[in-house]
């Protein structure tokens, strides 16, 4: 079995990811001494981040299911339809940006700059092992159109 199968085989549904990130960025900021920080309108910005958050995913879903297709993450291959217009003509991930902008609001809210290395590492798993297997099979099943689409979308944002 060859490693790409393997991470296929791994993968861990995105919200337990988040899930996983989120508490450790709330063991990050209970047991470092260092790191702490507050601004003026902190507090504004972790609301406007998971209101964006909200938003964001909402309207990707919405067009999802407006598409009838699959919203499983773990099962790109159900895929019936690719989602190129709205939202998806800005991010081919607007779900996993949304997670990764409720982490950014979790880490300003906690107040510890180290959070800001955690959502990173969110990042690099989700792209290590969600995405880049996800793009694998929509390259398979929408073959030359997901290619284009792959070249013309930036990955999050």
């Amino acid at each position: 079995m060859n490693l790409k199968k393997k991470r296929m085989e791994l993968r861990i549904p995105p919200a337990l990811v988040f899930l996983v990130f989120s508490g450790l960025m709330w063991v990050l900021d209970t047991i470092l001494a260092v790191g702490d920080f507050d601004f003026f309108g902190r507090l504004w910005l972790v609301g406007i981040l998971v209101i964006l958050a909200i938003l964001v995913a909402g309207i990707a879903l919405i067009q999802f299911f407006s598409s009838r297709t699959s919203v499983d993450p773990l099962h790109p291959e159900k895929s019936s339809k690719l989602v190129t217009s709205g939202i998806y003509r800005f991010s081919r991930n607007p779900m996993y940006l949304a997670l990764l902008m409720l982490l950014l609001a979790l880490g300003v809210w906690l107040g510890n700059a180290f959070n800001t290395l955690t959502a990173a590492g969110f990042v690099y798993y989700m792209n290590t092992f969600q995405i880049k297997p996800e793009e694998q099979h929509l390259q398979k099943i929408f073959g030359s159109t997901y290619k284009q689409y792959f070249t013309q979308v930036r990955r999050w944002f």
